[in-house]
């Protein structure tokens, strides 16, 4: 009867192997930089091509909201700057008036008091002429105050026209850098609202791989220094990759439950992170091991 089982036991426990033991140093799995993009204006999506699993490049439009109202608003300020440019018009014609006038008194000025002098005339006509002239500062010192007031107003104007511009280039969401498209979360033709996401994207460029090791492994952990890692290549191989270590924890933690037995919980780990450059093979989730040298 023992030697009927014997062959059975044999193939589960080299199928249980697998791989065999595994001369690792530290297992984790992989990570990306992920960032969850976000509209920045409200109103309704004219524009959203992307799809899940794309590949963005850096500055790459990722959604477009409409601006038709900022469009509106933005040509009602250039009304208002135009008729604002016609009033200035309007004053330094004023002002080239007030000018030849007080041009012309001044002569007539200078006349009436060498008349007066030479007895010719009387004080009061002089003194009509200067209360004239005391008119026409006083009409250019109004104007000057128009001109102060019709600034202002533009740079008001300017001012909003400004925001408007930024609201108009904000409607137009880009891509922060080249990235997976990881998460859609809106479409076109949908109702946003500034604030609300769009989409997940992640950087897979650069993969992290956070693993646990324990005080006495701790001696060949330096940040900078190389390692490789490796992940699962069909059923009893691996791929190696260059690794760089880039942090380790200051504090020491309990081991995850998620990837330990319950026996290892009770033993305390460091975390450390390594960063691997990848050719598209490493995705977010997958396990991986770590060799320190």
């Amino acid at each position: 009867m023992m030697k009927k089982l014997l062959i059975p036991i044999l193939v589960i426990l080299a199928a249980g192997c697998g791989r065999g033991v595994s001369d690792a140093d530290a297992w984790g799995t992989f990570e990306a930089d992920e960032v969850i993009i976000s509209a920045e204006t409200s109103g309704r999506i004219v524009r959203m091509d992307i799809t899940e699993g794309a590949v963005v490049s850096g500055g790459a439009v990722i959604a477009v909201t409409d601006t038709t109202m900022a469009v509106l608003q933005r040509a009602e300020l250039d009304a208002v700057t135009a008729q604002a440019q016609a009033r200035l018009a309007g004053i330094a014609a004023q002002d080239a008036v007030i000018q030849q006038q007080m041009d012309n008194l001044s002569i007539n000025i200078e006349r009436t008091r060498r008349m007066l002098a030479d007895g010719a005339t009387t004080q009061k006509q002089l003194d009509d002429l200067t209360g004239q002239m005391e008119v026409l500062r006083r009409q250019a010192d109004a104007n000057n105050t128009q001109r102060r007031a019709v600034a202002a107003e533009q740079q008001g104007v300017a001012a909003k026209r400004a925001l408007i511009d930024e609201q108009i280039a904000r409607s137009t969401v880009h891509a922060p850098y080249d990235a997976t498209v990881i998460e859609k979360y809106a479409s076109a033709y949908e109702i946003t609202a500034a604030g609300k996401p769009l989409a997940k994207l992640a950087d897979m460029r650069t993969m992290k791989l956070k693993v646990w090791v324990s005080g006495a492994s701790l001696a060949k952990v330096i940040p900078g220094a190389v390692c490789t890692v490796r992940i699962d290549d069909g059923v009893k191989g691996y791929r190696d990759f260059p690794g760089t270590i880039t942090h380790v924890s200051e504090k020491a933690e309990f081991t995850p439950k998620i990837i330990q037995t319950k026996e290892e919980r009770v033993t305390l780990v460091y975390a450390v992170t390594i960063e691997v450059q990848n050719d598209g093979s490493i995705k977010s989730g997958m396990p991986g091991e770590a060799i320190f040298n």
